[in-house]
């Protein structure tokens, strides 16, 4: 008997700040709300840190790693200043991303074709300090050969198209399409030994089948589950999506 692959659930809690900064002050605290996460089954905690602190801040950061005994994965746009801070703060994790101050949220993947030479010194610089890189991209051969050869050794598959076609039903024949490029990206990492993570956009309604694709192992999700928890609270969010994943 084949036993199911369990699959890790990383909560991204970027909004959970998001909301403190409204007023300032310290409530809600994030690591607070990681802690909360971890209680009801996180795997791990995501947080970016935008070059704006829209969000996340450096002090988040730092405490998340000392106080958070999960493993931590770091967003960041591929900067000097972020490199140096991801240097210091030794996260188990980096992720990669394209970011722009104008954008409201990640609004598609890091072009690792375009990039490739930049990317190498960052990647190399962060496993060499102990940090997991991984490469948020699109889901293209191009982008996960790009990803393979620049050295990472995860790479994050943006899930967010595919979540948009979701909302639309007379889109339906979209988000299989789209669907299917995740599936065919996944594939292919997994032929390159690469691990699988995907995120961007997922819910309740639209997680199963990313949780089915080939060889996925992680699924980092954020701004859904935070808007969830001011209903259910971030526990029985938390554990209702996790209920999702392994149903599927």
């Amino acid at each position: 008997m084949t036993v199911a692959r369990p699959i890790r659930l990383g909560i991204n809690i970027d909004h959970v700040a998001t909301v403190r900064n409204a007023r300032g002050g310290e409530h809600p605290c994030p690591v607070r709300a990681a802690l909360a996460a971890m209680e009801a089954g996180a795997d791990g905690i995501t947080a970016h840190l935008r070059e704006d602190r829209r969000h996340i801040k450096d002090r988040d950061m730092e405490r998340l790693r000392a106080e958070v005994p999960l493993p931590l994965n770091m967003e960041m746009a591929m900067t000097e200043e972020m490199l140096s801070l991801a240097l210091r703060i030794k996260p188990h994790a980096v992720c990669l991303v394209p970011e722009k101050r104008e954008e409201v949220t990640t609004e598609g993947g890091l072009d690792a074709v375009k990039l490739e030479a930049k990317l190498l010194p960052y990647v190399d610089k962060l496993q060499q300090n102990g940090s997991r890189v991984s490469l948020f991209i699109a889901p293209s051969e191009a982008q996960v050969q790009a990803a393979k050869r620049i050295g990472a050794r995860v790479i994050e598959l943006h899930t967010g198209a595919y979540a948009e076609y979701c909302l639309n039903p007379t889109q339906a024949g979209e988000a299989q399409t789209e669907l299917a490029h995740l599936t065919a990206a996944a594939h292919l990492a997994n032929s390159l030994g690469l691990e699988t993570h995907a995120g961007h956009g997922l819910t309740f309604a639209n997680v199963a089948p990313i949780a089915r694709l080939p060889g996925v192992m992680e699924l980092n999700i954020g701004h859904f589950l935070i808007g969830e928890a001011i209903f259910t609270g971030l526990g029985e969010a938390i554990r209702t999506m996790r209920r999702h994943i392994e149903a599927a």
